[in-house]
């Protein structure tokens, strides 16, 4: 492992216009230099049920044109979710792109009942590790935050843990942001490993406020950067040596 950049782009979406937002994280990213670019959920729609008229295909997918170029403009990976039409079912997809356009998906597990998720979207029925530049990192969306179960990380049959990074990408609302904080320290420490949750901020086409709140947490629970409720870039340097180290000096894992 290497110590790795991870840019959060806490972005005001704009609700179902998909253009619109295009130009608006360009704007945004123009002067980013990273490994990795973390998006909210729905980066180019927003939390729509609208999913008969905004979804896409992924073989004809203009929102996975748009991450691609990104990816390769910035040299960096990017990761976040957008409405995908799969067999006739519609699922919100994380999608994990890297530079050369090679593309692996995580379909949201936790359908958000509260907001009809559940009768819009399937939901997927497995979990979804990628490596990148060593570390292994798990795909998460949003309502997954509150289901450990899910998330459960241990050590293989060499020794080694699961995974070293989780990312969670939201539109988590304003009013249950003490859930979202605390959740977040929360699977970072009992699964010992870096949280990176990037939240949206503003005021969604339902009239729902998001805070934001996007974090940087470390294995043992420590906020390293707490977004505030306004737009926001943020790059941070996650530490490999310091994650191996808390792993080595409290060897929690193996009891799991």
């Amino acid at each position: 492992m290497q110590d790795i950049r991870v840019t959060l782009v806490q972005a005001n979406q704009i609700w179902e216009d998909k253009q619109a937002n295009f130009n608006h994280y360009e704007e945004l990213l123009k002067e980013v230099e990273t490994d990795l670019i973390v998006l909210p959920e729905m980066f180019h729609t927003g939390f729509t049920m609208n999913a008969n008229s905004l979804s896409e295909r992924m073989d004809s997918s203009e929102g996975l044109d748009f991450l691609r170029r990104l990816s390769a403009k910035h040299g960096s990976a990017v990761y976040t979710s957008l409405i995908i039409e799969d067999n006739g079912k519609f699922r919100n997809r994380g999608v994990f792109i890297r530079t050369d356009g090679r593309l692996e998906y995580y379909d949201k597990r936790k359908s958000f009942g509260l907001g009809g998720e559940d009768k819009v979207f399937t939901s997927g029925e497995r979990g979804q590790i990628v490596e990148y530049k060593g570390w292994k990192i798990n795909l998460q969306i949003c309502y997954d935050l509150r289901f450990p179960e899910i998330t459960r990380n241990s050590l293989d049959p060499e020794g080694k843990p699961n995974y070293d990074l989780i990312l969670y990408v939201a539109n988590w609302p304003q009013r249950r942001r003490i859930h979202w904080k605390t959740l977040c320290q929360a699977r970072a420490i009992e699964n010992q490993a870096y949280v990176v949750g990037v939240n949206r901020v503003g005021t969604d086409g339902n009239g729902l406020v998001y805070s934001g709140d996007s974090v940087v947490i470390d294995a043992l629970g420590n906020v390293h950067y707490a977004g505030d409720s306004l737009e926001i870039v943020k790059t941070y340097t996650l530490n490999a040596a310091e994650l191996s180290e808390t792993r080595k000096v409290l060897p929690f894992l193996k009891d799991a």
